[in-house]
């Protein structure tokens, strides 16, 4: 009987790297100072019901798409939710789901990052959604992904 696993985004762009199937330019991003967002989903919930939370990996994947980045305080495991857990923004608690998403804003805001990556849709979403509500409306919202994509060799 064949067994099948499980592969993340995170894993399956790892493998493309280190293979070298793919190919990225780091001088794409020289002029933007970035900041990377854990998502609770792929952190602290992983890590509790699978016994491993992906911190490292995406780190990685940003190291090899640009230099200019800087982590949130605090990071990794104590990163502050987003508020966008949950699909919140199809909820109709708004004025909670912005109330929530105030000390992320502020964690992004002290980095002086002009540029957010999120592997995680209900992140993204939440983010792009409420950065007008705190000033921030400059703040491009990039998925890792996306990231990795404009920094193809093609």
């Amino acid at each position: 009987m064949k067994k099948f696993g499980a592969v993340t985004v995170f894993d399956l762009l790892i493998k493309y790297i280190k293979e070298g199937t793919i190919k990225l330019d780091k001088s794409r991003f020289d002029n933007v100072l970035a900041t990377y967002h854990d998502p609770c989903n792929y952190g602290r919930k992983a890590e509790t019901l699978f016994g491993h939370g992906y911190f490292d990996e995406p780190r990685w994947i940003l190291d090899q798409c640009m230099d200019n980045w800087i982590d949130l305080y605090p990071t990794k495991k104590d990163q502050f939710c987003c508020g966008g857990g949950g699909g919140t923004l199809t909820t109709g608690y708004n004025t909670e789901r912005i109330l929530y998403g105030r000390k992320k804003m502020d964690q992004i805001k002290a980095t002086r990052a002009t540029m957010l990556v999120v592997p995680c849709h209900s992140c993204h979403g939440q983010m792009n959604n409420i950065k007008k509500e705190y000033g921030m409306e400059d703040l491009e919202v990039k998925y890792l992904w996306e990231l990795v994509a404009d920094c193809l060799i093609l």
